[in-house]
């Protein structure tokens, strides 16, 4: 099985999120992708793919991700499996918090795929808004990490859901 994990990062924390989600799984099972460097059009290589996105400010999208975000759509992600993080601050910006891991869902969710890793929206979590919630908001659609605020919490939540995709994964098999 191999994993590929496709990611944009401005200030390091998406990648280093994205390495420490590689080291749990193994370097041998994930190959890491940077979107600044390689096509997205590359994730239809894998069966099984992990994309990490950051929110920006009011909820803009990373700029790496915003230079590719046309792309999305011409990337086959039909019969795939795929896994969701991303990276926000919830109190400097908690009217947003999460806005872009919402909105790739929701540009690719006309695809048809297994989703993974859908992240309760637990007590520890502290915001106004987020498009990046389930429509009871009980849960966001991928992992939601905040390294500005939250920062303790990272390696357990990543830890703990890379258990969870993994264990997903295996039962469908």
């Amino acid at each position: 099985m191999q994993i590929g994990l496709f990611y944009g990062s401005t200030t390091c924390y998406t990648e280093i999120a994205a390495e420490k989600i590689r080291d749990i799984i193994g370097p041998d099972i994930v190959s890491l992708h940077n979107i600044k460097d390689e096509p997205l059009k590359n994730a239809e290589n894998y069966d099984f793919i992990i994309l990490g996105i950051s929110t920006w400010d009011f909820g803009e999208l990373q700029e790496d991700w915003e230079s590719i975000w046309d792309d999305i759509k011409d990337v086959d992600l039909n019969g795939k499996t795929i896994a969701l993080f991303g990276m926000g601050d919830q109190q400097g910006y908690g009217q947003w918090f999460q806005d872009a891991l919402g909105m790739l869902h929701d540009e690719i969710s006309s695809q048809q795929f297994t989703l993974l890793g859908l992240w309760p929206n637990d007590s520890t979590y502290e915001f106004e808004a987020s498009k990046a919630l389930t429509d009871d908001g009980k849960l966001f659609v991928g992992l939601a990490l905040d390294e500005d605020s939250q920062y303790e919490h990272s390696d357990e939540r990543i830890a703990n859901w890379v258990e969870q995709i993994m264990t997903e994964y295996s039962e469908m098999l």
